[in-house]
């Protein structure tokens, strides 16, 4: 309970922080009223959506409407257990099997949310979301391994204790991780489950009150994770100097707020092309590759 609410504070000023960034991005200042410099603006912003009336719109799946974003926060939160603690009471042996579980089923929350609103807008952006998020889940699971056959473990506590700086020996493939996580988050330029320009933002347009709060929590608790998988599978985290690790989440989840500043939206043909023709061969030559050296050795 102490973990998940320290994830909902953690996003709540994680959204400060990205409205801060993307503000002097754009050569302006940001939230700046509520609070010191704007700090009280989430507590502000979780009261307004918290008391605001959740809309039931005409003719939608009355219990799947409710029960999507509540599934795409329990997944969003359900990820932390894997998180390595020296107060953990409980050590998963097989981490990264239960992370590519979990992962695989966050495209349920965002498909059921938008089939069951009853809105063409809805449903388009859920299939945007599900064809993006299968294609670039393979490609993102495979170079995950990666680092995983060189560390000869599949636990992330153990990733922790025998850390090492996987990035210094292939950076194109740290990259690529790095926007394959992008993808997989629907963040921006691969923002497609709510394209504001074409489908009126998408998936949870139907959505308001804490059913959006509740989109919005597992969409950036998602963001800080990938954030925390990137520091211990490739930066070499250590349980040893979690102010270090602290840091180096902070760095890469900026990373994706400025990727968002500086880039535009792709096009959707282009997407699915980068995926398929770039990033899934890319992904199993690096994996042969490791396999290959293994062999040698």
């Amino acid at each position: 309970m102490l973990t998940c609410l320290c994830v909902i504070l953690g996003v709540a000023y994680y959204t400060v922080l990205e409205r801060k960034v993307l503000s002097y991005t754009q050569t302006r200042k940001g939230p700046n009223k509520a609070g010191i410099a704007g700090l009280a603006q989430p507590l502000a912003d979780a009261l307004k959506l918290f008391i605001k009336e959740n809309v039931m719109p005409h003719g939608s799946n009355i219990y799947v409407f409710t029960f999507a974003p509540a599934l795409s926060l329990i997944l969003g939160l359900a990820l932390r257990h894997l998180l390595p603690s020296s107060f953990s009471h409980k050590y998963v042996s097989w981490g990264m099997l239960l992370f590519f579980c979990v992962t695989a089923l966050n495209v349920y929350g965002t498909m059921l949310a938008g089939w069951s609103s009853n809105s063409k807008y809805a449903f388009l952006g859920a299939l945007r979301a599900a064809a993006q998020t299968i294609s670039y889940e393979v490609s993102m699971l495979l170079l995950l391994l990666f680092p995983a056959f060189l560390l000869i473990t599949c636990s992330w506590d153990d990733a922790m204790r025998n850390s090492f700086p996987i990035l210094v020996l292939l950076l194109p493939m740290s990259v690529v991780w790095f926007t394959s996580t992008v993808a997989e988050t629907n963040r921006a330029p691969f923002d497609f489950a709510e394209g504001e320009s074409e489908i009126v933002s998408g998936f949870n347009i139907e959505f308001s009150g804490a059913s959006f709060a509740m989109i919005f929590l597992a969409e950036y608790a998602s963001i800080l994770f990938m954030s925390l998988a990137t520091s211990i599978w490739f930066l070499g985290s250590n349980l040893l100097s979690p102010v270090m690790m602290t840091f180096q989440i902070l760095v890469i989840s900026v990373f994706f707020l400025l990727v968002r500043g500086a880039y535009p939206r792709y096009r959707y043909d282009l997407l699915m092309m980068l995926c398929w023709k770039s990033f899934l061969p890319f992904s199993l030559a690096g994996l042969c590759l490791i396999l290959i050296m293994g062999l040698h050795m």
